[in-house]
């Protein structure tokens, strides 16, 4: 059985007046096509325990289908304590929460490094690319440079009114560490497969990032 990590935010605030989180398709999307596929599933996180939700990411009609991804967000495992040698796969869901908590975290830092110099595959959705920033390989290279991937782009983070008050632009920022940023028009079904490294632009791309890391890890 093919095991993938997906690794979210703790963070819940933007400041004390934007509260943020995890965007909720962006996990349970890609949750469900891989226990779909057959995949065993473990949800981690920096602190560990219950990952806040962005309420702007949750409709009046939650899909019946999202119940079981909800409830693995209610008690997710401490990512400091996973053996990443147990995975085929890690993935990275977005929420603006994860610019705040996920660049600067080691044990993240570390897991991409085993991921991408042991040929594992490395995925992420939306904000979710916010995780591979300021990470850098055994050879001194930025985990995501010269790799063709997309992620959330600079207009639509200008369409969202939260620019200012991000610590950083992500495709700004993934394009001075080398990425090879590929934006599609905003809020379209976005996905840059390059090799084992694929990537969606935003919270349309979940499904078909999560279709595509699917078909990655089954090789």
């Amino acid at each position: 059985m093919k095991k993938v990590l997906m690794v979210l935010t703790n963070a819940s605030k933007i400041d004390e007046k934007h509260e943020t989180g995890l965007w909720l398709s962006e996990f349970a999307e890609p949750y469900n096509e891989f226990k779909k596929r057959g995949f065993a599933v473990t949800a981690a996180s920096p602190e560990g325990g219950k990952i806040p939700i962005d309420q702007n990411s949750v409709e009046d009609n939650i899909p019946d289908d999202f119940d079981e991804a909800i409830g693995v967000l209610q008690n997710t495992e401490v990512l400091s304590t996973i053996n990443v040698n147990d995975f085929n796969g890690i993935f990275l869901p977005g929420g603006h929460g994860t610019m705040f908590d996920l660049p600067d975290n080691q044990p993240l830092k570390n897991a991409l490094k085993h991921f991408a110099e042991n040929n594992k595959v490395i995925g992420a959705v939306c904000h979710g690319p916010a995780g591979f920033v300021n990470t850098k390989l055994s050879n001194g290279k930025w985990l995501v440079d010269g790799v063709n991937m997309t992620g959330f782009t600079n207009e639509e983070e200008q369409q969202t009114g939260l620019a200012p008050m991000m610590p950083f632009l992500l495709e700004s920022l993934l394009r001075a560490q080398g990425a090879k940023f590929e934006g599609a028009a905003a809020y379209s079904d976005h996905v840059v497969a390059d090799g084992r490294f694929i990537t969606g632009q935003n919270p349309q791309s979940s499904q078909s990032a999560a279709e595509s890391f699917a078909d990655a890890l089954n090789g």
